[in-house]
């Protein structure tokens, strides 16, 4: 479990753009064990990784959420009862990490836009990609200024390009969205 957790860890570090030495500073530990702890040399405690959740802002459940499933499907098989709900649900927009592990080149989510929500613009850094697939509902995806309304079955992919969302509709519109690097 530790070399899950430490996958975990320096992806999310990296997501957010810290270096070692910056998010050590801000747990309060050094960066050699920080190291350590991404490397799956060691595993942090309790009140640590309750800081490390904190800082990068998932909770700690987060951390331990297929930590009943076998070693081998550890970081290849994500089960429906260990999805583990990211984000901030306050501004129309619930998400839960579909992806086992955030250590691959990519992440999987499940997006649901309560109806009438909106966003602002999102300005993504150059090197990530976004695509998905709507599988109920409807949302209108705006890319580069260009409006697309999407129904059930359509699907997108662009890269690096400002972009905002909105659910015009009466019922809940829900995506699988993929997006590469992980940000979360």
């Amino acid at each position: 479990m530790s070399e899950q957790v430490g996958q975990d860890i320096r992806a999310l570090r990296k997501a957010r753009g810290l270096t070692l030495a910056a998010l050590a500073a801000q747990v309060g530990r050094s960066v050699g064990w920080l190291s350590q702890v991404e490397r799956g040399q060691t595993l942090p405690a309790i009140p640590d990784l309750g800081r490390l959740a904190e800082i990068l802002g998932v909770t700690i459940s987060f951390f331990f959420r297929s930590a009943s499933r076998t070693a081998s499907e550890r970081g290849i098989i994500q089960r429906v009862a260990d999805r583990t709900p990211i984000g901030d649900a306050t501004h129309g927009l619930e998400e839960e990490l579909l992806s086992p592990g955030l250590g691959g080149s990519f992440e999987m989510l499940k997006s649901s836009f309560a109806p009438k929500a909106r966003s602002k613009t999102i300005q993504p850094r150059p090197e990530r990609e976004d695509g998905g697939v709507l599988l109920s509902g409807q949302l209108v995806i705006t890319i580069d200024a260009v409006d697309f309304t999407l129904t059930p079955g359509d699907s997108f992919q662009f890269a690096g390009k400002p972009y905002a969302w909105h659910n015009p509709g009466d019922t809940p519109a829900v995506v699988i969205w993929i997006v590469a690097p992980p940000i979360y």
